[in-house]
């Protein structure tokens, strides 16, 4: 679910970016009034990047419960880092065709912020499959309450 809506905002964003001709934002990011600004913004964007990213908290959990033996174990800990690798390379996709298409006005909500509702199947879509996504997370991170809560 991630990968399918994630993918519709690549490709809005890319669209986006076509259709400007140029790049919108620019390599120094925002140009703030004052430094502290800059790294107050800074650290919202990092914050925003740690939410979106939600398997970072899994990971370790995953490969310490991970009792096969040592070729199984191995085995798992490669395609975890490749899954970690593409994932994070897709979605540094997103946001980079994101910022090129808005520069510093980007929206919070990237689908919304297109103004782009012709198909709209399209966004019709994607927000059910972001619908799906949170709840699965709801659940992982529902395992973790209740098996503290037995611990009492």
């Amino acid at each position: 679910m991630s990968f399918s809506y994630s993918s519709i905002g690549l490709g809005l964003g890319f669209a986006q970016v076509i259709e400007n001709g140029n790049i919108v934002g620019s390599v120094i990011g925002v140009l703030a009034v004052s430094v502290a600004n800059k790294l107050w913004l800074t650290f919202q964007a990092l914050r925003d990047i740690a939410f979106a990213y939600p398997y970072a908290l899994i990971l370790l959990e995953i490969q310490d419960n991970v009792k096969s033996p040592p070729a199984e174990n191995s085995i798992t800990k490669r395609v975890s880092a490749i899954a970690m690798v593409v994932t994070a390379i897709f979605y540094l996709g997103c946001g980079c065709f994101g910022y090129a298409a808005f520069g510093n006005d980007t929206p919070g909500n990237l689908l919304t912020g297109f103004g782009f509702y012709e198909p709209y199947w399209l966004i019709s879509f994607a927000n059910p499959c972001i619908l799906i996504y949170m709840l699965g997370g709801y659940q992982v991170n529902l395992h973790y309450f209740t098996s503290t809560l037995s611990l009492f």
